[in-house]
C-alpha cells in the first residue's frame, strides 16, 4: 500500500491534465466534426474548468463527513458516464455540457488526493509525498498530447473520450481494491450546511492559509492560460504540427517533473517557505520576460518556448510546497481546505483561460500578458498576506 500510494494519488490527481491535454491536439478535428468555430471548441475547455472549480466545494465537506473513498468513487462514476457521453455527442453545445460533467466528476480525485496526503503525512514526509504525487502527475502532460495525436491518427477524436472513460473505470477498481480509507470515523465532521459555510469562511479569513493557497494557485492559473492559448500560438502562429506541439508540451511537463524531484532535496537544506519564494521569483521573472518577447518579437519562437519551459517547470515547485504549507494546520478540515485550494486552482484557471480568448488579437501577447500577471500575483501573495 505504501509503495502504491504515490502512484494511486498521482493517478487521482491526473484527471485535470489528462482531460485537457489529451484533446488539445484534436481542437481542429472537433471543430470540423461538429461544425463549430475555434472559439466554441475552446469554450468546452472553459466548461471543464468551471465544473472542476465549482464541484470541489461540494466534495470537500463530503470528504470530511463521509471519508475519502465514497465521494471519490461517486466522482469517478460521474466522470466515466460523462466521458462516454462525449463519445456520442452530435453538437458542440452537448460537448460543452458533458465536459462540464467531466469536470464535476474528475475533481473528486484531486480533492481526495490532497486530503489523503494530509491524513497520512506531516512536515517533510508530506512534502516528499506531495512531490512524488506531482512527479507521477507530471507524466500526464507528457503522455496525454502524444496519446491524443496517436488516437487522431488511428481514427476519430471521439476515441480520446472513450479512453478517458476507460481510465476512470479502471481507477475506480484500483481504489476499491488497493486504497483503504484514510479518515477514521472518530475524526469525521458532522456539521450541517451552516457549519460547512462557517468552515469555508474561516479558511478565507485565515491569512496564513490564503497566502500559501494563492501562492500555489495564482501561478498555476498562468499555466492554464498557456494550455488555452498555446494551441493557437504554436500551431497557427508558428506553424508547428500537432505532433511537434505534443513534443513541446511534453517537454514542458518534464520540467514540472524535474523540479518536483528537486523539491524534497532543496527543503532539506532550506526552509520550505524560502524554497517556495525562490520558485515564485523564478516564475514571475520568466513571465515578465515572456511578455517582453511576445511584444517585441525578439528571440522568436526559441525564446518564447524556452521561457514557457521555465515558467511551467515552476509549477512542480509551487504546487507541492504551497499546498503543504497551506494545509499544514488544517488537519481537522483537510477535505474543505483541499476543496478551497482546488476551487482556486480551476476557478482562477478558468478566468485566465477565458481572458486569453477574450482579448485574442492574433498574436502571443494575450497569452503572455495573462501568464506574466499570474506569475507576479503569485509572487506577491505570501509577501502581502503571510504573517
Amino acid at each position: 500500500m505504501i509503495r502504491l500510494l504515490p502512484i494511486i494519488l498521482g493517478a487521482m490527481s491526473a484527471f485535470g491534465p489528462l482531460a485537457t491535454d489529451m484533446y488539445l491536439p484534436a481542437f481542429p478535428a472537433i471543430a470540423a466534426g461538429l461544425s463549430a468555430d475555434s472559439a466554441a471548441v475552446q469554450a468546452t475547455l472553459a466548461a471543464f474548468f468551471a465544473g472542476m472549480s465549482v464541484a470541489q466545494l461540494v466534495y470537500g465537506p463530503l470528504a470530511d463527513r463521509y471519508g475519502r473513498r465514497l465521494p471519490l468513487l461517486a466522482g469517478l462514476a460521474v466522470f466515466t458516464l460523462a466521458s462516454l457521453g462525449c463519445f456520442f455527442v452530435g453538437t458542440i453545445e452537448q460537448l460543452g455540457w458533458l465536459r462540464f460533467g467531466q469536470g464535476i466528476g474528475g475533481c473528486a480525485g484531486m480533492v481526495m488526493a490532497r486530503a489523503i496526503v494530509r491524513d497520512v503525512a506531516e512536515g517533510s514526509a508530506a512534502i516528499r509525498l506531495m512531490s512524488q504525487l506531482t512527479l507521477v502527475m507530471g507524466l500526464a502532460p507528457i503522455l496525454a498530447p502524444t496519446i491524443g495525436s496517436g488516437l487522431l491518427a488511428l481514427g476519430s477524436w471521439r476515441l480520446i473520450f472513450l479512453l478517458l472513460a476507460a481510465y476512470s473505470a479502471v481507477l475506480a477498481v484500483v481504489v476499491i481494491i488497493a486504497l483503504p480509507e484514510s479518515l477514521p470515523v472518530q475524526r469525521r465532521r458532522r456539521e450541517g450546511l451552516r457549519g460547512v459555510l462557517r468552515v469555508y469562511l474561516g479558511l478565507l479569513r485565515d491569512r496564513h492559509f490564503m497566502a500559501f493557497a494563492l501562492a500555489a494557485t495564482l501561478p498555476l492559473a498562468g499555466m492554464f492560460a498557456y494550455i488555452g492559448g498555446s494551441p493557437f500560438v504554436f500551431m497557427t502562429l508558428y506553424d508547428i504540427s500537432p505532433r511537434s506541439y505534443a513534443l513541446f508540451f511534453g517537454a514542458n511537463a518534464c520540467g514540472i517533473m524535474l523540479l518536483s524531484r528537486l523539491i524534497p532535496i532543496l527543503t532539506k537544506r532550506w526552509p520550505p517557505e524560502r524554497v517556495l519564494a525562490g520558485v515564485l521569483t523564478m516564475m514571475a521573472a520568466a513571465g515578465l520576460l515572456l511578455l517582453g518577447v511576445a511584444v517585441t518579437g525578439r528571440g522568436g519562437f526559441i525564446a518564447l518556448a524556452s521561457l514557457l519551459f521555465v515558467y511551467v517547470a515552476g509549477v512542480g515547485g509551487v504546487m507541492p510546497l504551497g499546498t503543504i504549507l497551506a494545509m499544514a494546520s488544517q488537519g481537522g478540515q483537510a477535505g474543505s481546505a483541499s476543496a478551497v485550494i482546488g476551487t482556486l486552482q480551476f476557478g482562477l484557471g478558468a478566468v485566465s483561460g477565458a481572458l486569453v480568448g477574450l482579448v485574442h488579437d492574433g498574436t502571443a501577447v494575450p497569452m503572455a500578458t495573462v501568464i506574466a500577471a499570474c506569475g507576479v500575483a503569485g509572487w506577491l501573495a505570501p509577501r502581502l498576506l503571510a504573517r
